[in-house]
């Protein structure tokens, strides 16, 4: 495998940030646990001594786990939740109980009073407004790329996983270009000079994501001819060049170009009698020059290589493949025929996804929708991918038309656009890619055919279900289709924010509409890229007689709940369903998400407030359990930390896990900050975005951050906070990002079953031990890969949790 071409030295100059190492970067010898406080714990002088080394949303198909988990109890099963009387907790509380009087966390929030002690002191004397101590958070979603792109260089993944995260990877700086990017651009052209919470202006950071983008790019380039394409060949697997094939191939070929791929092509003419050509988002065209005689003028033209034709186009019975764009351009002369084709160049464009309505003055929500997806269809070119020996001619005129910056241009050897890689990845070669999995029934909840209603299950107990270790299909799915089905079942109520284009879910609701039920969806329309999918969804779910609400004025509903209500012989009965991941079967096969079934009264108290706003136009702010943003998701999280915080000033045990998707907001980044200093130990995965900057001399020595890339997507959140003997647990849709707690509908929930405390312990531990796919950021916001013992056997959190699951279905 070879290293990263750009020093890590390099990378911290280029964004201006300093290269020292924080004292604690690994946990590997003396991981403590989430309760490990309670015995004692490890202080920050013991994350000293045992300092070592250690890897995205969405809008990829990547989708990351361990090794040797505790066997699991056959009464609740989710991994090794022991019965109430072997080892769960007697210290946890509620979570509402774990909290201090309002003047206790006005000391704390300030950390200025004397009485605090060192921890106080401290505070009181660090600006934490300062940029320096906050991490830009383009540079960071470009880190969390150069850990995806890790994945394919890493020789100890098979082949073909390989193969197939240089199509992840391409997908998601796609994404990222698209809307980052694209929203930088469009801030410059306003004329916004305002400043990031690390003190850049959207030009500087446009100027610095182009040239960081750039770099990834040519390095993925460099993967895969130098590593990836010699691999293919030794294992039989050869991308052939055109050039390479014999003359009775050629012939085969160009007959088959003649009769498939000639007729849906449409060569577009710019010349004084054509304008130049409309080019579609991310498609991959040929610019070609021709000339009618010799001397004279050269004529530009476009031709799309076609989306909808096989891109490895194989040459007989062989693994052998020849690229479609490679087809194409040697055989050109049918498409332009009695003209010279004198030069060629393949190129790709990408543009802007910031398109938006200002939704208060928006008439109807899905007319604005369908405008959005028009718009973004024209929307501003913000990226031209070019091969690297183009002729000059074809960049000169696409960097016009196109007005285009030069810094807006990349160079790069072919092929361009790995998104058709996942064709090769799929090949049927099982020796060269990671054994197939297979999500498990929940071992209390078992198959639809055990008998057993979902509903019994539930109100005897909590579930807590692990995706895509436990199967979506006997787990959420079927809570929903059970309620669509029985008699007992009044209503149900769902909140859609992403899910498959052939949904069984919204089939299911459709269903109960049809068996009488009362049913309310909650379809976000403004899901990115998912816009035209849940609108044609909600069209349909409006057909059937079903109540449908297209979202919030104002905010982006995120949040991932359903709620039935049940008639039984003791009244009516609520039954939720709070996740951290969509309502979508497909992502459940390759993102790690959990989920809370449960008959708990106030949770589903909480959830009737939350879903009439949905319906009608006013929110509550106060909930018996819930975290609900933007009503006291933001409040409540803050006094979480500064209660801790308190704790630890006044010489309690203090402690704080948190596992998230992105970290970003400035309040908490500066609460985390002074929790820090006051003492607590902290740790932090967080998969990708994170504006903290850990293992800084009196402020974030305490913090050590990490980051899991392998298998599956780590997708869920889950937050574990210890104030003394009290222990506090929540999981949600909720990431620590202003957007989620300022911004958008969010629902956390409390989990307080002693049994499903330890679900969580086991996975926040089985994280910090991985040493598989771990990654550790540096203080200048670098990563560096856990280092595998040889000496030891190494820990994958995935591989664990999915031998855990098979072993809980074969005992059951």
């Amino acid at each position: 495998m070879k290293g990263d071409d750009t020093s890590e030295a390099d990378r911290a100059e280029q964004w201006n940030r300093p290269t020292e190492r924080p004292n604690r970067t690994n946990r590997d010898d003396d991981v403590p646990t989430a309760r490990a406080m309670s015995d004692g714990g490890s202080s920050a002088d013991d994350a000293d001594a045992t300092a070592e080394e250690e890897v995205d949303d969405a809008a990829l198909a990547y989708d990351g786990d361990a090794d040797d988990a505790p066997a699991a109890d056959p009464g609740d099963g989710t991994g090794s939740e022991p019965d109430a009387d072997d080892s769960a907790p007697t210290n946890a509380v509620s979570a509402d109980t774990l909290s201090v009087d309002e003047a206790t966390v006005a000391d704390a929030a300030a950390s200025t009073d004397a009485a605090s002690g060192a921890g106080g002191a401290r505070a009181e004397s660090v600006d934490l407004s300062d940029p320096r101590y906050y991490l830009n958070r383009e540079h960071s979603v470009l880190e969390f790329q150069r850990r995806v792109l890790h994945e394919a260089m890493d020789e100890k993944n098979p082949l073909l996983e390989r193969v197939k995260f240089l199509a992840i990877f391409t997908t998601n700086v796609d994404e990222f270009i698209r809307k980052r990017v694209g929203g930088l651009k469009q801030q410059i052209a306003a004329g916004i000079t305002e400043e990031t919470p690390d003190g850049r202006t959207p030009r500087e950071q446009w100027r610095e994501v182009l040239s960081e983008a750039r770099s990834l790019l040519e390095r993925q380039s460099r993967c895969y001819r130098e590593e990836i394409r010699p691999a293919l060949d030794e294992e039989g697997i050869h991308i052939v060049d055109y050039d390479e094939l014999s003359t009775a191939e050629q012939r085969e070929v160009r007959n088959y170009f003649e009769s498939s791929v000639l007729p849906t092509l449409t060569p577009l003419t710019f010349d004084p009698a054509h304008p130049f050509p409309f080019i579609s988002n991310q498609s991959l065209s040929l610019g070609v020059l021709t000339r009618e005689r010799p001397g004279a003028d050269l004529t530009f033209s476009r031709v799309k290589i076609p989306r909808n034709q096989v891109r490895f186009v194989q040459l007989g019975e062989d693994d052998r493949y020849v690229l479609l764009e490679d087809i194409v351009r040697a055989n050109l002369d049918l498409l332009f025929p009695d003209v010279e084709v004198v030069d060629t160049a393949l190129f790709r464009v990408t543009r802007n996804a910031e398109v938006r309505r200002d939704e208060e003055v928006a008439e109807d929500l899905i007319e604005m929708i369908e405008e959005v997806l028009e718009e973004r269809r024209f929307a501003t070119v913000v990226r031209l991918e070019i091969e690297r020996d183009a002729p000059e001619k074809i960049l000169e005129i696409l960097r016009r038309e196109l007005e285009l910056d030069e810094r807006e241009v990349f160079h790069l050897d072919g092929p361009l656009d790995y998104r058709d890689f996942f064709e090769l990845a799929a090949l049927d070669r099982p020796e060269l890619q990671l054994p197939d999995w297979t999500p498990q029934p929940h071992p209390r909840l078992g198959t639809r055919e055990d008998g057993r209603p979902i509903f019994d299950v539930i109100r005897d107990r909590d579930v807590l279900v692990h995706h895509p270790y436990h199967a979506f299909e006997d787990t959420v799915q079927r809570f929903l289709e059970e309620a669509a089905n029985d008699p007992d079942v009044l209503a149900i109520k769902a909140a859609i924010y992403r899910t498959a284009s052939d949904s069984k879910i919204i089939e299911t609701l459709i269903e109960a509409a049809r068996n009488g039920k009362q049913v309310a969806v909650m379809v976000e329309l403004k899901a990115r890229f998912d816009e035209e999918n849940n609108l044609e969804w909600a069209k349909k779910l409006e057909e059937a007689g079903i109540h449908v609400a297209y979202g919030t004025i104002g905010y982006k509903t995120h949040t991932k709940t359903s709620l039935v209500v049940r008639e039984e012989e003791d009244g009516v009965q609520l039954y939720s369903h709070i996740g951290t991941g969509n309502y979508h079967s497909e992502t459940a096969k390759q993102y790690e998400d959990l989920g809370l079934l449960t008959a708990d009264p106030d949770i589903g108290q909480d959830l009737v407030r939350v879903f009439n706003y949905f319906t009608g136009h006013s929110m509550h702010r106060d909930y018996r359990k819930l975290l609900v943003a933007p009503g006291n998701m933001r409040e409540r999280f803050v006094d979480l930390v500064r209660t801790v915080a308190q704790r630890a000033r006044d010489g309690e045990d203090a402690r704080i896990v948190a596992k998230m998707n992105r970290l970003e907001d400035p309040q908490l980044v500066r609460e985390l900050y002074r929790a820090s200093i006051a003492g607590v130990d902290i740790d932090l995965v967080v998969r990708d975005i994170c504006r903290l900057r850990p293992g800084l001399e009196d402020v974030s020595e305490n913090i050590a951050v990490h980051s899991v890339v392998g298998r599956f997507l780590e997708h869920s959140r889950i937050f574990y906070f210890r104030a003394g003997d009290e222990d506090c647990y929540y999981t949600g849709s909720a990431d620590w990002m202003t957007r989620n707690l300022d911004n958008r509908v969010e629902a956390v929930t409390p989990i307080e079953d002693p049994r499903l405390q330890s679900r969580l312990d086991e996975i926040l531990e089985m994280l910090l031990q991985d040493t598989r796919n771990r990654w550790v950021m540096q203080s200048d916001g670098t990563y560096e890969r856990c280092r595998e013992r040889v000496d030891e056997a190494t820990t994958d959190i995935h591989a664990t949790f999915m031998e855990s699951a098979r072993e809980q279905t074969t005992r059951h």
